[in-house]
């Protein structure tokens, strides 16, 4: 019996578990890290056909050695964060083109839910695949708050239910949160403990100050930077378009890699990670790293 144990929990590691009351994140267990990474060339191009040899794991500093390791064409889970507060008026739009656009680049048994935030956080639409927006998306103001991290957190615990090892968090925000109980560390935490990639769109306005638009795109790219994702500058056109198909192509052609660390201790603390390529002029982008679970 305990044999079995241990082996489900290696398999499926990492496990979160949610209070019943706020959503706090109470536990992860670290049996099994696991790290979708993009490998780009120096262009820019997604590359395949590596293989384990070809990838060297780092936990602060320290080697790890790859216990799992694949690298197939599969499918992913989703959520979209349409930001509607107040400071979004005159954008509303724009990011539910920006939706759209992702949802149609969606493959197959791909599947995304959309939930817009404001003083609140609302689903919109559930996991499915369709490549179609409800119409209760088409009704949406801009009002109230914002609660940015909030809805990290709500898309986090959505996608831990989730079977899929693929996930990702798409934001289509100005970056600005007024109103969280959550603050920026639990809003990434809870990110990094799903394996959810976070693909942040600034969708500030022109007329907005520099300075806060600095500040806002600031937060919007640590939270994508920190979890391997991406920062996309203010989309429109052929722009927008083209990103969301990268972002796409970029969740369908990671390599899925998992190690067991060689650190064992349930101590709370931050455990950086690195990778290293054996071949030159390659690029591998995954999350900088998990917060350890406490006893």
């Amino acid at each position: 019996m305990k044999t079995l144990l241990s082996l489900v929990l290696v398999l499926i590691s990492p496990i979160l578990l949610f209070a019943q009351q706020d959503d706090e994140v109470v536990r992860v267990n670290t049996d099994l890290v696991v790290l979708n990474v993009t490998v780009t060339d120096e262009k820019g191009k997604h590359l395949s056909g590596l293989t384990k040899a070809d990838f060297k794991i780092f936990e602060d500093d320290k080697a790890q050695t790859i216990t799992t390791f694949s690298a197939e064409d599969t499918n992913f889970a989703a959520v979209i964060l349409i930001d509607t507060s107040g400071s979004m008026e005159n954008r509303i739009s724009l990011a539910r083109a920006a939706a759209i656009r992702f949802l149609d680049g969606l493959r197959g048994e791909d599947v995304a839910a959309v939930f817009n935030f404001d003083s609140k956080v609302t689903q919109v639409q559930e996991f499915s695949t369709s490549r179609d927006l409800y119409d209760t998306a088409y009704n949406l103001k801009p009002r109230g708050m914002t609660v940015l991290y909030d809805a990290i957190v709500r898309a986090s615990k959505e996608l831990s239910e989730r079977a899929e090892r693929r996930r990702a968090i798409i934001v289509l925000s100005d970056g600005m949160d007024t109103m969280s109980n959550a603050n920026m560390e639990k809003a990434l935490n809870s990110a990094l403990a799903v394996d959810a990639t976070i693909y942040a769109v600034d969708m500030s306005a022109d007329g907005d100050s520099v300075t806060s638009n600095k500040q806002n795109a600031g937060i919007l790219k640590a939270l994508a930077e920190k979890t391997g994702g991406r920062f996309v500058a203010t989309p429109g056109g052929p722009a927008m378009r083209e990103a969301f198909q990268s972002i796409v192509k970029e969740l369908s052609q990671q390599y899925t890699i998992g190690y067991q660390p060689t650190n064992t201790n349930y101590d709370g603390k931050w455990r950086a990670i690195k990778i290293e390529m054996n071949k030159e002029k390659i690029t591998a982008r995954t999350r900088k790293g998990y917060r350890a679970p406490k006893p």
